[in-house]
C-alpha cells in the first residue's frame, strides 16, 4: 500500500526497553509487582499465539478447561484469596465495571461510595455503568489518609436523600500515596447497612498477604499485570458466593456464556504467565514484612535530601511511596533539560522507572529488590543532589 514500504515499517520489528536491561534498576510503581517470574518466561513462547490457551476448550467455557489446569487454578485462586469464586477479566478496571454493574442490575440503585484516593478507572467505571459517584474524604496534605468512619455517614445520607447506594468502594492501597487502608471498619459499616464492598486490590493481592473474607469484602478485583508477576492485560474477578449470582449472569442467548464478562475474555500469554508465576506469588507474599522494611529504609535515606519529604501515611506500610521533592524541582528551572534532567542523571545511574519530566513530586516501588539494589537508589538520588548543590545531611 501506498505509504507503507518495507523501510518505513521496519521500526516496528526489533523493539527494546531500556528497562529490561543488564543492570538497571526499574522502580517504576506500576511496574515492580508485575516482573515476571522466570517459570513465566518460560511459557511466553509456547502461549504467545492469541487463541493457544483454548486448545483443549471442550464445553466453551474457559474456567471449564482442565488442559492446561485453568479450572484447578481458579479454584485455587479463590482459596488463596479467601473467596469463593474466581473469574478473570481484561484488566482490574474491567472487573471493577463487571461487579458494579452486575450489582446495579441485580440490587437496583443510583449511586456508588468511592474513597477520594481512588484510581481514576473506579470513577469510569462507575459512570460506565451508569452510577453518581459519592465521595469520601480524605485528611489532605500531607498524608491523605482516607477517612473510613466517614463510609456509613456518607452511605445513610445518599439513603436519606433517596438514592440506594449498589456498593461501596475502598481502594486498598492507592496509586497517588501508596497509603494502606484497612477494609474492616468499612466492611462493618456495609454490613450494618445492607451495601456489599467492593475491594480495589489492584496494588496489594499478589505482592501482600490479602483474605478477602477476613477482611469483609464481598467482591475483590485485582490486577495480574500490575501485581501477579503476569503478562497483561488480565485482572482478577473475586466473588463471595453471596453475590457471585449476581454478578455471574448468564446470557439469555448462549446460556453457557457469562453475559457481563462478554464470554471468555481472557486468553493466551496473559492467563498462561498468570497461572506460571501462581507458586511464586503464594511464596513471595510471605516475605511483605521485608519489602515494607526496605521502603522504610528508602525514605529515611532520601529524606536526607534537602526538602524531601514523603507523602502518604506514616510509618509506610506499602512499597509504593510518593517524594515531594521540591529542591530538584528548583534544579530543574535553571537546567537545560529543564525537568528531565532528573531522568537523564538516573538514567546514568543505571536507574529508570521515574517518570520523564517530573521533579516537583515524583513516585517509585521498591517492591522486590533486594538491599544491594535500595542502596543503589539511595546512593544516585543523594549523588545527584550533591551535584546540584542540595544539601545530603
Amino acid at each position: 500500500m501506498a505509504g507503507l514500504e518495507p523501510g518505513k515499517l521496519r521500526k516496528y520489528t526489533g523493539l527494546r526497553r531500556e528497562a529490561a536491561k543488564e543492570g538497571v534498576i526499574n522502580v517504576n510503581p506500576i511496574q515492580r509487582g508485575g516482573i515476571l517470574s522466570p517459570e513465566a518466561r518460560e511459557v511466553l513462547a509456547d502461549f504467545g499465539h492469541g487463541y493457544s490457551i483454548c486448545d483443549f476448550c471442550l464445553k466453551g467455557r474457559i474456567d471449564t478447561i482442565k488442559k492446561p489446569p485453568i479450572s484447578d487454578f481458579l479454584s485455587d485462586l479463590a482459596s488463596f484469596l479467601g473467596m469463593d469464586v474466581v473469574r478473570l477479566t481484561n484488566r482490574c478496571r474491567d472487573a471493577m465495571f463487571v461487579a458494579l454493574m452486575g450489582l446495579k442490575k441485580a440490587r437496583g440503585g443510583s449511586a456508588v461510595v468511592v474513597d477520594s484516593n481512588a484510581h481514576y478507572s473506579t470513577y469510569l467505571a462507575a459512570e460506565a455503568a451508569g452510577l453518581e459517584v459519592l465521595e469520601v474524604p480524605n485528611t489532605g496534605h500531607p498524608e491523605y489518609k482516607v477517612v473510613l468512619e466517614a463510609y456509613r455517614a456518607v452511605m445513610e445520607e445518599a439513603e436519606d436523600s433517596g438514592k440506594t447506594v449498589v456498593a461501596a468502594v475502598l481502594t486498598h492501597a492507592d496509586y497517588h500515596y501508596g497509603n494502606l487502608n484497612d477494609p474492616r471498619p468499612v466492611a462493618r459499616a456495609c454490613r450494618e447497612l445492607g451495601v456489599p464492598l467492593v475491594l480495589n486490590a489492584a496494588y496489594t493481592a499478589g505482592v501482600m498477604p490479602v483474605n478477602g473474607r477476613e477482611l469483609g469484602a464481598d467482591v475483590l478485583v485485582s490486577s495480574g499485570h500490575k501485581s501477579w508477576a503476569s503478562s497483561g492485560p488480565v485482572g482478577i474477578l473475586a466473588l463471595r458466593s453471596e453475590v457471585a449470582e449476581d454478578i455471574l449472569v448468564r446470557s439469555s442467548r448462549f446460556p453457557e456464556k457469562e453475559l457481563y464478562l462478554l464470554g471468555c475474555p481472557v486468553l493466551g500469554v496473559a492467563l498462561a504467565t498468570l497461572m506460571a508465576s501462581f507458586p511464586h506469588v503464594v511464596e513471595r507474599v510471605a516475605r511483605w514484612p521485608e519489602e515494607v522494611r526496605k521502603a522504610r529504609w528508602l525514605v529515611e535515606q532520601m529524606e536526607r535530601i534537602e526538602g524531601v519529604r514523603q507523602l502518604g501515611a506514616r510509618p509506610k506500610e506499602h512499597t509504593l511511596i510518593c517524594f515531594e521533592t521540591p529542591g530538584f524541582y528548583e534544579v530543574s528551572k535553571r537546567h537545560k533539560r529543564r525537568g528531565f534532567f532528573l531522568y537523564d542523571e538516573l538514567k546514568a545511574r543505571g536507574i529508570v522507572g521515574i517518570q520523564p519530566g517530573l521533579t516537583r513530586r515524583i513516585k517509585l516501588n521498591t517492591y522486590g529488590l533486594t538491599d544491594e539494589e535500595v542502596k543503589r537508589v539511595a546512593s544516585a538520588f543523594q549523588e545527584i543532589a550533591e551535584k546540584y548543590g542540595l544539601t545530603v545531611s
